[in-house]
């Protein structure tokens, strides 16, 4: 049974849920966890500072421009240590978390584990995408090694620490009221994309640690953040089931499907995770990823066509050139077109696909880009904007050179 009067070896037993006890079957989330304590004994939380990290989408005005940033700054350890909660910074999102709807982007920079704390998610789920630097991730379900080209998901009200190895940096999606799950394959059929077993989840790890100076647990809960001591570990969960955990997931082990024939099939194709809304096909955002692949379509232009979208996105790189934009799109940067906004590749990108020999060819080779698309309408903070100091002001003048090939006598 799950809560029987007395727990083998004297544990005790918590349930986690991760949704409504009423859900469907097939969507409700619950774990089970056997504790050497429960996460109950704590002092009363307060209030800590927060930084960067922000839901507040009123800071400064909307800029519907194409956005594009350098690559963010690591601190360095000789000058300011700066673990992976306080190296937190909130680049744009939309939506309310008390409200449950809504989405944050988040980038982490960071040169320092953290040490005798934790961090939960009150407000929503973490997809962690690493683009320099290794993270160790000990959460209460057992501990995960995430390298740059995998990602994992740390689910609403998981306990996690993160142990780094060096300047780190990397993405973060964070979606308020809804959780991750593999896309719907429709007429693709059974297999294809991200497949369910390449998915990894901890074993169970414990230690039973005291730590009288305190060790500090940290929420984040409704946009800010609330810090409460206690004199124990929380990773001290001996045993554990259910279906609701932390998981990881290797980028290489996704299943690319393309065009074979001519034209674009619509980069949803490439949608490793998505999060739904109530509307059937419309995401509260998707995890897309544009790894290397064959590129054979006949009479096409192959890199991705200009476009205008009823959806936002925003890109980042985790290594290699984007083949839309080789220069100026860097990894450890990203880019944001916001709704409606055009885009596309830039003129020398045009030229030399319009220009180029179709035969079969690699695409992407050594290189993993990778988009967090979303129906909603994001707000830049003002750190993305201003405070940071990366936003490139020349983005748009890749676009300067495009000139009119028109000819009306030409068929």
């Amino acid at each position: 049974q799950n809560n029987p009067q007395v727990c083998p070896y004297g544990l005790y037993a918590e349930q986690l849920s991760g949704s409504a006890f009423t859900c469907p079957r097939p969507t409700n989330k619950r774990s089970w966890l056997y504790r050497i304590l429960p996460s109950v004994c704590h002092k009363p939380f307060k209030p800590l500072k927060e930084g960067h990290l922000t839901h507040n989408w009123d800071e400064v005005e909307p800029d519907p421009n194409q956005l594009r940033w350098k690559p963010f700054e690591i601190p360095k350890a000789a000058e300011n240590k700066v673990d992976f909660v306080s190296g937190l910074h909130t680049l744009c999102g939309a939506g309310e978390p008390r409200g449950r709807h809504g989405i944050a982007i988040h980038i982490y920079v960071c040169n320092t584990s953290m040490l005798n704390r934790c961090l939960y998610n009150s407000d929503g789920d973490f997809l962690i995408v690493p683009q320099q630097g290794k993270v160790l991730i000990t959460t209460e379900f057992g501990k995960m090694m995430v390298e740059p080209n995998e990602i994992c998901v740390i689910q609403l009200g998981m306990r996690f620490s993160v142990e780094v190895f060096g300047e780190t940096r990397g993405y973060i999606l964070e979606v308020y009221g809804a959780h991750f799950e593999l896309p719907d394959l429709g007429p693709i059929g059974a297999n294809g994309l991200a497949n369910a077993r390449d998915f990894l989840v901890p074993v169970a790890w414990y230690e039973d640690h005291q730590v009288p100076g305190g060790y500090t647990v940290i929420s984040k809960y409704q946009g800010k953040l609330f810090a409460a001591q206690q004199e124990f570990s929380p990773f001290n969960v001996v045993a554990w089931h259910g279906n609701y955990t932390p998981y990881k997931y290797p980028l290489d082990k996704f299943m690319v499907i393309n065009a074979v024939a001519f034209d674009h099939a619509d980069p949803s194709i490439f949608t490793v995770l998505t999060a739904k809304t109530t509307r059937p096909g419309v995401a509260l955002a998707d995890f897309v990823i544009f790894p290397p692949r064959w590129g054979v379509a006949n009479n096409t232009f192959r890199p991705p066509y200009y476009h205008r979208n009823c959806m936002s996105e925003f890109m980042g790189l985790i290594t290699g050139h984007y083949e839309a934009k080789e220069e100026g799109f860097q990894p450890g940067g990203g880019s944001l077109h916001s709704m409606m906004t055009p885009h596309g590749p830039d003129a020398d990108c045009f030229e030399k696909a319009s220009k180029a020999k179709l035969e079969p060819e690699r695409v992407a080779e050594g290189t993993m880009a990778f988009m967090f698309e979303t129906s909603l309408s994001l707000s830049v903070t003002k750190w993305g904007l201003q405070t940071c100091n990366r936003l490139d002001k020349s983005y748009y003048q890749c676009w300067e050179p495009l000139k009119s090939h028109f000819n009306p006598k030409c068929k």
